[in-house]
């Protein structure tokens, strides 16, 4: 599998002016996901043929920036009560943390979910109200649909995990805004 731009030479041309490398739909979208959110959760895995069902707390912060062009974020998680998930399913993280960099049309990760690995998410924008993720790190590509909806008071997420070419994770999060 190849990885999608995990480079963090971006090019922005002669002048190398920072304006080029922010977009305020973007920067918009990701203010509007700031607040501490409820996100029902379920799980599909391939290895193990079951579905799981919990909750979640997910905390999205934006972080003070030396530099206009760029936003910071602080996202944190840990679940609502004890789960069986972590215990059966030691590779995902019961509660964490991860700092991130908007640059662009990229996000640039601390770590990711499943790692303690650096790397870029490439972004796409479907509409006002949706963005796309797609990263790969080792031998795992993710794909992330994230739609804010009903004037973000809710935001519907479905992830995608390829292990090695292979589908093994499908994630569907229904999640609630408690605190803006």
């Amino acid at each position: 599998m190849v990885a999608i731009n995990q480079s963090k030479n971006l090019n922005f041309g002669e002048n190398n002016r920072p304006e080029i490398s922010l977009n305020i739909n973007l920067k918009r979208w990701f203010s509007r996901n700031i607040g501490l959110w409820k996100s029902n959760r379920t799980y599909f895995l391939d290895e193990v043929q079951k579905t799981y069902n919990l909750c979640m707390f997910i905390n999205i912060q934006a972080l003070e920036s030396k530099s206009e062009w760029e936003s910071h974020y602080k996202f944190t998680w840990y679940p609502e009560k004890k789960y069986n998930f972590f215990e059966e399913n030691p590779q995902y993280k019961e509660r964490g943390e991860m700092n991130a960099l908007l640059k662009g049309h990229q996000l640039f990760r601390e770590n990711f979910y499943l790692s303690n690995e650096q790397g870029i998410s490439n972004i796409k924008q479907v509409d006002e109200h949706e963005m796309i993720f797609e990263s790969s790190y080792k031998d795992w590509y993710i794909l992330e649909h994230t739609r804010l909806v009903d004037i973000d008071n809710y935001r519907f997420r479905v992830i995608y995990s390829w292990n090695k070419n292979k589908l093994k994770i499908v994630e569907n999060h229904h999640e609630i805004k408690i605190i803006k």
